[in-house]
């Protein structure tokens, strides 16, 4: 199979999103952090691109002068499919430091996705519940044009009090899918996968 959509445009999107973090009161303790690793879901998506050093300051820039969120540092992967997944791309955008509201960490990124330059909302955004999980995640349906052809990008993104970060995942399933028809909940599932396997405790 060939790639099904560019690894730029959907790191542009995902990027593009924005962590604007609000609400709540008082900070967390920092127990958490995120990691870029060499794999994600299981095996099934090899990093291409760690973008952390490029991408990732200036999803800092953009925040660390925002009075509700302490100490924060950014990390941008870009990863392609293998095996079973061969052609496809998964992209995550993540921020950890310390965060007042999780819901309102998750509602801005993903209202971010509204302002971001190309992409367009197929699907509102939702909590997809995951049976045997009680994090939250929500989801939607972007689209984008590449090459002349709109393309689907599904993204979910999680929040909690240290990390919180938007992963897209397109296939060659999804790309050309009704967007109405995309499996969110399949979406959600390889997030959380991705949530455990870059969260980390500190120390």
């Amino acid at each position: 199979m060939v790639a099904v959509v560019g690894a730029g445009v959907l790191v542009v999107v995902l990027v593009m999103v924005g962590f604007a973090v609000f609400g709540g009161v008082g900070f967390p303790e920092a127990k958490y952090r995120l990691r870029v690793p060499a794999e994600l879901a299981g095996g099934t998506f090899e990093l291409s691109a760690d973008l952390s050093g490029t991408e990732g300051r200036r999803i800092v820039e953009e925040n660390r002068n925002r009075s509700h969120v302490r100490n924060p540092t950014a990390v941008v992967g870009s990863y392609t499919g293998a095996g079973e997944q061969d052609g496809s791309r998964l992209v995550v955008s993540g921020l950890y430091g310390r965060f007042r509201s999780p819901a309102e960490t998750r509602d801005d990124m993903l209202e971010g996705a509204d302002e971001a330059e190309g992409a367009t909302v197929a699907v509102p955004a939702r909590d997809v519940p995951v049976r045997g999980s009680q994090v939250t995640v929500e989801c939607m349906v972007l689209t984008s044009e590449q090459d002349g052809m709109p393309r689907n990008v599904p993204m979910c993104v999680w929040a909690d009090d240290n990390t919180s970060a938007s992963v897209g995942v397109v296939t060659d399933e999804n790309v050309y899918q009704d967007p109405d028809k995309v499996d969110l909940e399949k979406v959600a599932r390889i997030t959380l996968q991705v949530r455990e396997e870059m969260r980390e405790p500190i120390g």
